[in-house]
């Protein structure tokens, strides 16, 4: 059963670029599942985000959705400071240690949202408007046109909700002004905007504290 009452959560979500592009076959399509969980649990360890805070990953397919409970002792601040530069240098190092005749095969690019809002819990997982938001924004054709020309390994968007009650306000590690209203998707008859980030992928060239 569902459950009557919502509940907010932080959510989460990534998509690995070209997965069914040809030469990736099952085997290597299940080695790149296995990078990506391996580099979110690496990032969200980094980031200090306890297991017991979030909700069993659900799967994708090609892509993870994480849901993660609001405790104090995990401000959101830390997801786009911490977890996200984490998780773009561990996919940069992935790839630089590829042979390059693997890279058309092998190499990992990925899109990423986060959202937070209320949501619903049945017996096969989380569903309600907030986790469509997240999925509409991370699938917009936007976001995957600027992975195609970024740089890095990955490109990230977040929802108007936490552009304006956490990029906006520049906390350490954050500069807004790398956030670009690049996204607008309809949901439920509303108009949801979304503001793209593409993180650098070394620690160098990361926005100073």
């Amino acid at each position: 059963m569902g459950s009557v009452d919502p509940v907010h959560r932080s959510i989460l979500a990534v998509d690995i670029e070209r997965s069914t592009v040809g030469g990736r076959t099952n085997p290597i399509k299940l080695e790149l599942r296995a990078q990506v969980y391996r580099m979110l649990l690496h990032a969200m360890a980094h980031a200090g985000i306890d297991a017991c805070w979030c909700e069993p990953f659900e799967d994708r397919g090609d892509g993870v959705l994480v849901l993660i409970r609001p405790v104090d002792e995990l401000p959101k601040p830390r997801l786009l400071s911490q977890l996200i530069p984490e998780l773009t240098r561990a996919l940069a190092d992935y790839n630089q240690a590829l042979p390059p005749a693997e890279l058309p095969r092998r190499e990992l690019r990925l899109r990423a949202v986060l959202h937070a809002g209320e949501v619903h819990l049945d017996d096969n997982g989380f569903c309600g408007e907030e986790v469509d938001v997240a999925c509409r924004l991370l699938d917009a054709p936007s976001v995957k046109r600027c992975l195609r020309t970024a740089p890095g390994p990955l490109v990230l968007v977040v929802s108007q909700e936490i552009y304006w009650s956490i990029v906006r306000h520049e906390y350490d590690g954050i500069g807004p002004e790398s956030y670009r209203p690049h996204v607008c998707v309809n949901v439920a008859g509303r108009r949801r905007r979304g503001f793209v980030h593409v993180p650098p992928a070394t620690r160098e060239e990361a926005v100073p504290a």
